[in-house]
């Protein structure tokens, strides 16, 4: 199993509509992506490790996958969609990273 994670980093001028990223966004991408989607979690970031300071990610995205092969075989041909789509919620494009999911 594998996680991608799409982490859109927090800062000063940053603009994130999580509702809009929450409910139009992100089932966009889940019902493009069909059953290679395993699971699907989002962070909101609220504070760092010091106090009073704003987290380094406003929202962290997390999409499992069984492997890389399937995350781009569905997710491929949709990224210039999901990409286009960042403007109605953003104003930073997301980091994205995919991991091996190690359970314990």
């Amino acid at each position: 199993m594998i996680k991608v994670s799409v982490m859109y980093p927090n800062g000063d001028d940053v603009k994130f509509d999580a509702d809009y990223y929450q409910k139009s966004h992100l089932p966009m991408v889940a019902k493009a992506v069909g059953d290679a989607l395993k699971g699907l979690e989002l962070d909101l970031g609220i504070a760092s490790r010091v106090p009073g300071e704003p987290a380094p990610y406003v929202a962290v995205a997390h999409l499992l996958f069984e492997d890389v092969a399937s995350f781009q075989s569905s997710f491929g041909p949709h990224a210039e969609t999901f990409s286009a789509d960042v403007k109605n919620y953003s104003n930073v494009q997301g980091v994205l990273q995919i991991s091996d999911l190690i359970t314990f």
